[in-house]
């Protein structure tokens, strides 16, 4: 088994990420991205924009137009979009609102999600991998009897596979690592899958004062030696904690960042220097990139940083460093 995928290079497009969220997508993103030379985007989705609270196994098909399009504009900028649901039937990282069910373990939720997957999947049959690729669920938890074994998780991602594959047998599947997507699943090893770890350590560094986490007895950020939950971090840890992701390869497994950055409460120095460590280990290990976000408080555009020296770019802010930044890897 060889899995290959281009070193793809890009960010999260979030306007169909929260149960608030319109999904209309810009066209101006993707011929921006084109012309900055970044060639992935990777659009996280919440379930509730189609479906229903009361019923998640209707399907509101109007809605997909929008992801029509930017598979569109995707191909006409030579951009690949990886569809991710971030919010599905029973489990989401995001608490703004909580899931009634259990993903891991309820039956009828597992099969709402895979009927929404066996949904997306027909309708975008056809269209080559080397364009659009699913991403199953965002960020598993970390293992735990009570809500998620490795069993639990691994045996959904395979039956979910299973009939993704019956419709569309050659769709690239990303899946996310556990434990919030920093721990590499080993013994799921599946033909054209890629997993998909994150770039979030030290969490100090990526998440000071980010109001959805408890964050208030986070030391000030500093890189190197990071804090992170009672541990230093420096490059060296970096590279030690992506080696163990790229074992994967070992079983013909690709590795991929889907998601990655730092919240804009954090000195712009501290990210910079952070980020360009981990760029760094990224392009020395082949491992393509997601910035979390393009437009918004980790990203390049509207960040809303205070000790920033933004440049003017079509009536939005632009972080000038740290596009270049990411450029350069």
């Amino acid at each position: 088994m060889n899995n290959t995928i281009p070193r793809w290079r890009g960010f999260n497009l979030l306007e169909a990420f929260s149960i608030k969220s319109t999904g209309n997508f810009k066209e101006e993103d993707f011929l921006w991205m084109a012309q900055w030379d970044f060639n992935f985007v990777r659009i996280p989705m919440c379930h509730l924009l189609w479906s229903d609270w009361g019923n998640s196994f209707i399907i509101r098909e109007d809605f997909f137009e929008k992801i029509d399009r930017v598979i569109f504009w995707g191909e006409k900028y030579g951009i690949h979009i990886c569809i991710s649901l971030h919010r599905a039937p029973g489990y989401s990282v995001n608490k703004e609102v909580e899931e009634k069910t259990n993903l891991w373990k309820d039956e009828t939720a597992q099969e709402a999600f895979i009927h929404h997957w066996s949904f997306i999947a027909r309708r975008y049959k056809g269209i080559s991998s080397t364009h659009l690729s699913f991403n199953l669920i965002n960020e598993p938890p970390f293992p735990d009897p009570q809500i998620m074994s490795v069993e639990d998780h691994n045996s959904l991602i395979k039956r979910t596979i299973t009939e993704i594959r019956k419709i569309d047998p050659e769709r690239l599947i990303m899946i996310d690592g556990l434990g919030y997507g920093n721990i590499p699943v080993d013994d799921l090893t599946i033909e054209n899958t890629v997993q998909s770890c994150r770039g979030y350590i030290p969490f100090s560094v990526t998440h000071y004062k980010a109001e959805w986490v408890d964050s208030k007895d986070f030391p000030a950020p500093e890189w190197p030696n990071g804090w992170h939950f009672g541990e230093y971090w420096n490059r060296e840890k970096l590279l030690e904690h992506y080696l163990t992701w790229i074992k994967l390869r070992q079983k013909g497994i690709e590795v991929f960042c889907g998601e990655m950055g730092a919240y804009n409460k954090t000195p712009h120095d501290v990210v910079l220097k952070w980020l360009e460590d981990l760029l760094e280990i990224f392009k020395t290990l082949n491992i393509g990139f997601a910035l979390w976000n393009f437009r918004g408080p980790f990203g390049i555009l509207d960040s809303e940083r205070k000790d920033v020296e933004y440049e003017e770019w079509y009536g939005h802010k632009l972080d000038r460093k740290m596009l270049e930044l990411l450029r350069k890897y």
